[in-house]
């Protein structure tokens, strides 16, 4: 209890609307001025002794902000002046593979990116940044995710691995760009994973992501438009509630998943993605030089 909290749950669609006790107890907020405005309140609970980080991506209350408007710079930035080193990251995407289901939970393992106007590095008109993206997400987060989900998820299946293609929003996609990213080997289709993920590897923070299925990507099954309905029909009724209990799971496993790596030692490639530049001198230890300044974005 003593351990500086090292994780950061970062929760997406419907993290504001959790049931009571899901998350621990929490002990305090706050939202941590960074080069690129503030990011969203970062929270610290706790649960069963063990104390982590979490920030709801999309607001407070209510879903308030959309995907193309949320500040990823400073949320990424804010968990790594607090110490973070691992994020567990969720999301709620559409399902274009067969396979994949409203309410299955999907560990993905690779992404296509195909947003155009947000920020997507912390190093703007510096010469580094050159950075491999394989394997995209921590794999040793990944696996202690399986290993804890496994025991904890009862409701869909579990997809060991899976490419995410993250498009731009706030709109939904057409079905020609659905059939587009289904030949291009996308599994499911969602709206947060970028820039995140590249930005936490910019600063050598362990990222990974579990996807709760939230709906069938248009034209995947002939769904009717229902009026008003969320998503406008493309999740059938008799499945929501599925959805809703794959979503809460999510928090339960995360937890668990960073209380088994707790004080492990990182030797993963996300630790040291900048290493290369740091044996070259053009960085130091601290990354706060690293970045570039920007102007404080809100």
């Amino acid at each position: 209890m003593n351990d500086p909290p090292r994780v950061l749950l970062l929760g997406g669609s419907g993290a504001y609307a959790l049931p009571a006790g899901t998350l621990g107890e929490r002990l305090s907020s706050r939202r941590v001025r960074t080069p690129y405005g503030l990011s969203n309140p970062v929270h610290l609970w706790e649960k069963s002794g063990f104390r982590y980080f979490f920030l709801s991506r999309h607001g407070e209350r209510g879903y308030d902000r959309t995907a193309p408007y949320v500040n990823y710079r400073a949320n990424i930035y804010a968990a790594k002046s607090l110490g973070v080193t691992r994020i567990v990251s969720w999301t709620g995407p559409g399902a274009i593979s067969r396979e994949i289901r409203p309410a299955d939970l999907v560990l993905p393992d690779d992404l296509l990116d195909f947003t155009r106007n947000r920020p997507s590095t912390f190093y703007e008109g510096k010469g580094i940044g050159f950075i491999r993206q394989f394997p995209v997400f921590c794999e040793t987060l990944r696996e202690t995710l399986r290993s804890e989900a496994k025991p904890r998820y009862g409701g869909g299946k579990l997809h060991f691995g899976g490419t995410y293609a993250c498009t731009e929003g706030p709109r939904l996609e057409t079905p020609a760009e659905v059939r587009f990213l289904a030949r291009a080997g996308a599994d499911l289709v969602g709206m947060t994973l970028c820039p995140e993920v590249f930005l936490a590897r910019e600063l050598e923070i362990c990222y990974a992501a579990v996807a709760y299925v939230t709906n069938y990507a248009e034209g995947v099954r002939k769904m009717p438009y229902r009026r008003g309905a969320l998503f406008e029909g493309m999740l059938p009724p008799e499945e929501a509630s599925a959805v809703e209990t794959a979503k809460n799971a999510i928090p339960g496993v995360a937890i668990a998943a960073a209380r088994a790596l707790a004080g492990k030692e990182r030797d993963c490639p996300c630790a040291v993605s900048m290493e290369r530049y740091r044996k070259r001198g053009v960085i130091g230890p601290d990354f706060r030089g690293w970045v570039a300044s920007a102007p404080s974005r809100k």
